[in-house]
């Protein structure tokens, strides 16, 4: 009997702007290499790979510009909006190939057994819908999965996409179901969901381009911020030892010569001393000469003078952390994870470990319910007087989180029901203290500071 056959897809992003900073179907990539211990085959189709060879025959796709470090544009089309985003005055743009390459990919491939389709943000939902609209019409038949963060958080709703099966939470819990009930085959491997040492490396070969790695060291956070869904789309807080995590970075590095890789966990600098610290020493004594990026936001109240130094010889480059407001109360409403005097600490301890300024970047949380531009204009002043770089972050409301209930009263918009209301871009909670215009003069004010400074600071 032949071996089955998997297919796994990573959709489009539907959206009015998005941007590729280091993002990679990690989920997915890591089921693959859990099926291939199992002795299934899997393929790949990455609907948004910007370096698709047969994007030069798109004439309506804007071709991408990537960095030489992992990052970029992705490859988009001005589409259609949905009727319920009608009012909005931008263009909305399909992110990644044509769905005449998706069809082309689809009928190249080996004949799948099962196809599962990955889901990030909730209100990129239409690019999961369409995807899976093409893969019913192309290989009717075949099982369709549908799992990934959209699936988990809006798990009814995801129900109407198509697919035959939703599968929310951690992609490892419905290994049983996918290989014994859906495949018929035996189970000869399955990693323990309390140690993440037990899991295969990801199967990044099947990635049509590699300019970067996303790296896991984590699962979870301890935190429990308001406006954070990780503690419902994690089984709690689990950590892979250090060693095994610079193990992996250099089996990368050797094995692909890749230089960048991102972190994307929650936590990654929680209790240093068990996690950071012995990484940091450890790429520092393997000397790969590789760079490492933070885009999700780093825990300021753990950075010292001895991290600080750790860091920058280390190669970590792209510093994020999550500051979110200077107003104390608001602070402590939102999680109390951070206050002021981590800030002033931790920039004072990474400047004198050589990192300029604009280097060092703090998410500001702007739009949360009952906010106003008063509060976000003081943090980002706030930033600014120590010598960091203020980064606006635009608050979505998340279905399950601490801060849900207050976004669905504050918002005009039905949150319940549309998650396509989500999106950021709306600022789905503005009001009479917080407006349209009120951010545009923010996001100008931050560009205005980026050409008083050498280098200038990032576009945001």
């Amino acid at each position: 009997m032949r071996n089955a056959n998997v297919l796994l897809i990573n959709p489009w992003i539907y959206d009015f702007a998005a941007y590729d900073f280091w993002s990679k179907p990690l989920g997915l990539l890591y089921l693959a290499g859990i099926l291939r211990k199992n002795s299934i085959s899997v393929q790949l189709i990455d609907c948004l790979n910007p370096l698709h060879p047969g994007l030069s025959d798109d004439s309506g796709i804007r071709k991408p510009k990537r960095k030489g470090f992992g990052q970029g544009q992705y490859p988009r089309e001005v589409i259609a909006k949905p009727d319920p985003l009608q009012g909005i005055p931008r263009n909305y743009h399909r992110y990644g190939i044509s769905p005449r390459l998706l069809r082309q990919e689809l009928h190249s491939c080996a004949s799948p057994d099962l196809i599962l389709v990955s889901s990030m943000m909730t209100y990129w939902y239409p690019g999961v819908f369409d995807v899976i609209r093409i893969v019913k019409e192309l290989l009717p038949g075949v099982p369709v999965l549908l799992g990934g963060n959209y699936a988990t958080l809006c798990p009814e709703h995801a129900l109407r996409s198509g697919a035959d099966h939703v599968l929310p939470g951690e992609g490892e819990q419905h290994l049983r179901f996918i290989i014994e009930e859906l495949l018929r085959q035996e189970i000869t491997f399955l990693p323990d969901p309390a140690d993440l040492d037990t899991l295969p490396y990801p199967a990044f070969d099947l990635l049509p381009y590699k300019g970067q790695l996303p790296i896991m060291t984590s699962r979870g956070c301890p935190f429990r911020c308001v406006y954070c869904a990780s503690h419902i789309l994690n089984s709690g807080f689990r950590r892979r030892s250090p060693g095994r995590v610079a193990e992996e970075i250099a089996f990368w590095n050797r094995r692909f010569g890749i230089s960048h890789f991102s972190f994307y966990d929650d936590a990654f600098l929680m209790d240093p001393e068990e996690m950071a610290v012995p990484l940091m020493e450890e790429l520092i004594r393997m000397r790969l000469s590789c760079q490492f990026h933070c885009p999700n936001g780093l825990h300021l109240r753990s950075i010292d003078e001895k991290i600080g130094r750790l860091m920058l010889r280390s190669g970590f480059r792209t510093l994020r952390f999550g500051f979110e407001t200077s107003d104390a109360g608001q602070q402590v409403r939102t999680g109390g994870k951070v206050s002021n005097a981590h800030l002033e600490r931790a920039v004072s301890c990474l400047k004198q470990a050589g990192y300029k300024a604009s280097e060092i970047g703090m998410y500001l949380l702007c739009g949360l319910p009952g906010q106003t531009a008063q509060e976000v204009e003081e943090s980002i002043r706030f930033v600014l007087s120590y010598g960091a770089k203020p980064i606006l972050a635009e608050f979505s409301p998340i279905p399950g989180t601490g801060l849900w209930n207050r976004s669905v009263s504050a918002s005009p918009y039905d949150l319940v029901n549309e998650p396509l209301f989500h999106n950021n871009t709306l600022l789905p909670c503005r009001h009479e203290h917080f407006t349209y215009d009120d951010y545009r003069r923010l996001k100008s004010m931050i560009r205005s500071y980026g050409k008083t400074v050498s280098p200038p600071l990032a576009a945001l």
